[in-house]
């Protein structure tokens, strides 16, 4: 099963500094039949002017993924991290049983990241923090495994049976992407545009994909991500 979601109906917010594309209930933005996809929780499409960004504030279980398209994201938590990334990096936090952040632009250009939450396989884990700097070359025309389970083998592990890809892939340029039975996804449309299944994606739009494998043809240069689980 495959269901396009049009960015044009998701959720909106904007503060001036900030600009943002709800995929799911979050903030102002509610909608009760739409809270998340499976332990997919949040995910937001953030533009951040430079010389701002989000103070401390605090979490707690819940798994958080950031995942820079462009410009640079300066985190710092409680635990005593503080670490900038760049277009094509990933940070991840677990929660746990409580951590605060901040979140900052502290380049020279806006700041456009995706925020992920994933749900824990359960509550009061441990706090923890990581982050890993990926070469572009690393996802051009193949598929980039970012994120797994504990027992997976990607360079960041969550606490949860998840995993993120992410490819940027030629125009007229064609991958699949399986997803087996009992396995659900959903992906994003970061950039660019493409025909998935003769379903036409263009950018910030999302597919929800349930235990069907797609057929992925860039219709321009296309930066997609997928977030992968459990049905």
């Amino acid at each position: 099963m495959l269901r396009k979601i049009p960015n044009e109906t998701m959720g909106r917010g904007n503060h001036g500094w900030l600009k943002s594309v709800f995929h799911f209930s979050f903030a102002d933005y509610y909608n009760p039949e739409n809270i998340n996809f499976g332990v997919l929780r949040v995910l937001n499409d953030d533009l951040v002017e430079e010389g701002t960004g989000f103070d401390m504030h605090p979490h707690d279980n819940m798994e958080i993924l950031s995942y820079v398209v462009e410009g640079e994201l300066t985190h710092g938590d409680s635990m005593g991290n503080k670490k900038t990334i760049t277009r094509g990096d990933i940070q991840y936090m677990s929660a746990g049983t409580g951590v605060i952040h901040s979140e900052f632009n502290n380049g020279q250009d806006n700041l456009r990241f995706l925020q992920m939450w994933i749900y824990p396989d359960r509550k009061n884990h441990i706090p923890d923090y990581g982050d890993h700097l990926f070469k572009w070359e690393d996802r051009k025309n193949k598929w980039l495994h970012m994120v797994s389970g504990k027992e997976g083998t990607a360079p960041i592990n969550i606490n949860q049976d998840a995993n993120v890809y992410v490819i940027e892939l030629d125009k007229d340029k064609e991958i699949s992407f399986p997803v087996d039975n009992d396995r659900q996804a959903y992906l994003v449309q970061i950039e660019g545009s493409s025909k998935i299944n003769k379903i036409q994606l263009f950018e910030r739009d999302a597919l929800e994909i349930v235990e069907e494998g797609i057929n992925i043809r860039a219709s321009e240069t296309s930066h997609i991500l997928i977030i992968e689980m459990a049905k």
